[in-house]
């Protein structure tokens, strides 16, 4: 037998919170969130995050967060006309790496309707050789990050 999968985790597992209105165009031919829908929320939380609590343009600093992963589990479905809770959380924090996981609820349930992982890996952004990850992910960028540490 295969291994279970683990449910959905509840509103107290994230430490900040942002809310995203829906729109019409969102949902498919179904009436459901389109699942690209979903990945554009998460980016949208992670670097919404990182630019308010930096208070600085993080596009501009010597190194930046690429994406290098992301994943999805959908626990029930969401959708136009509702607002969407998205929480944000730390998994873990590297030297040159950041995993977070973000949620999403809509409506009434303490329970996510999905959840996302998005992997950012730190590269320079100096102009040198570009794509490689650095030694030390940014002092602002860290300082922030711990903070969604659990």
């Amino acid at each position: 037998m295969g291994e279970e999968r683990p449910g959905p985790p509840g509103r107290a597992d994230y430490a900040v919170w942002r809310q995203a209105t829906t729109r019409w165009a969102d949902d498919d031919a179904y009436g459901h969130m389109n699942n690209a829908r979903y990945y554009e929320l998460f980016d949208t939380a992670v670097n919404a995050f990182l630019f308010e609590a930096t208070g600085t343009n993080i596009r501009r600093l010597p190194a930046i967060g690429v994406v290098a992963e992301t994943s999805c589990r959908y626990f029930r479905e969401i959708g136009f006309p509702a607002p969407v809770d998205i929480g944000l959380a730390v998994e873990r924090l590297g030297t040159s790496s950041v995993i977070y996981r973000i949620g999403l609820f809509q409506g009434e349930p303490d329970l996510a309707a999905a959840e996302g992982r998005f992997v950012h890996v730190y590269v320079d952004n100096t102009g040198g050789p570009g794509e490689r990850p650095v030694r030390r992910i940014p002092d602002e960028i860290r300082a922030v990050v711990e903070s969604l540490l659990p």
